[in-house]
């Protein structure tokens, strides 16, 4: 039986042989009509590519790659089906992010998306040209990264979380749930960049509140374990977890050993007081992260990044774990109750 295409052929033969073109020719001319369907669906221009640069791992980073998804989708973007994404993890290992922030240059991908400062640091140097934008924890206009925050100027602007600033208001929680701690300790990664401003900020509070504090550096797996052990030896009342991303990516590791040693502690992010941590205190990176996804979307819409203001993200939580807290012997003060945003029961 033929088929509705080969019987408009048949039907259109005895018109065009009329005309005097012979059946070699007739097919020809066919032949050349089919090719224009294929010639045109070649050309289709190839989706943009975004490169998704981050300093952690992908298995703890999962929630906030889904928040990214979410301001890509709510902007009209579907990884896969009109947009491509090149993920780079440096897997806690900052000094790979060069390199990996310069693959994705070679690649000449249409937009990078950066987590966390050190990431934003590696793809400026990598380049002035590719659009990138940033989700950091650092004044971005003192850092270089961009000249203004209404007007970043050149080809980065994103999203800035002051969480070096919220030392001081960490020593003061902890001092309020534990008046008793006299030394408390600060877990950093010294490799991130923002950690040396984060530590003086932190030394100014500890001197208002008059509390000695004890730094501990980690950078992997191994050093974590070994900084729980000499805050036990150093008999320190209380932990500040730095903000970091490394450290972020090990929430379920360093929360375990708090509670292990029966050591009070507080982190920027909720998901530590969600997974069995005492307190936290800081800004969302889901929301942070989100609005990544928007300004990115905006950007592969034809927008510069000099155009775009650096988005601040000014509220911050405070999540306490009160089963945390009764595990550990503490009473919550009421002035604390009373101002937390979430309490864990």
């Amino acid at each position: 039986m033929a088929t509705p295409a080969q019987g408009r052929i048949e039907r259109r033969l005895p018109a065009v042989l009329a005309a005097g073109m012979g059946r070699r020719e007739f097919i020809i001319f066919l032949g050349g009509a089919t090719v224009l369907p294929l010639t045109a669906h070649a050309q289709q221009p190839a989706l943009p590519v975004i490169g998704f640069l981050n300093p952690a791992s992908p298995g703890p980073h999962a929630p906030f790659v889904a928040a990214f998804h979410q301001g890509l989708t709510e902007s009209g973007y579907s990884e896969g089906q009109n947009v491509l994404i090149e993920y780079r993890w440096a897997e806690g290992r900052y000094d790979q992010l060069p390199a990996l922030a310069a693959d994705l240059v070679r690649r000449q991908v249409a937009v990078i998306t950066t987590g966390g400062t050190p990431a934003a640091v590696a793809a400026k140097a990598a380049t002035s040209t590719i659009p990138i934008v940033f989700d950091v924890g650092v004044e971005p206009v003192q850092s270089g990264l961009v000249a203004s925050l209404n007007r970043p100027g050149g080809n980065m602007t994103g999203v800035v979380i002051l969480t070096a600033e919220l030392g001081p208001k960490h020593l003061e929680l902890l001092h309020e749930l534990v008046p008793t701690a006299a030394i408390i300790g600060v877990l950093i990664n010294p490799t991130n960049p923002v950690t040396e401003h984060e530590m003086r900020v932190l030394q100014g509070g500890a001197g208002s509140l008059r509390l000695a504090l004890y730094v501990l550096n980690a950078n992997n797996e191994g050093d974590i374990d070994a900084a729980f052990a000499t805050l036990v030896e150093q008999r320190a009342g209380a932990l500040v977890v730095g903000a970091d991303p490394f450290l972020n990516s090990r929430r379920d590791q360093i929360v375990a050993l708090a509670a292990r040693h029966g050591m009070p502690a507080i982190y920027e992010l909720r998901d530590f007081a969600l997974a069995g941590g005492l307190m936290s205190y800081g800004a969302s990176l889901t929301d942070t992260y989100r609005q990544v996804g928007i300004y990115t979307a905006k950007i592969l819409k034809g927008a510069k990044p000099a155009d775009l203001p650096v988005q601040q993200i000014t509220k911050v939580p405070l999540v306490i774990n009160l089963r945390t807290a009764k595990a550990l012997g503490l009473t919550v003060p009421l002035s604390l109750l009373t101002r937390a945003d979430e309490l864990i029961e």
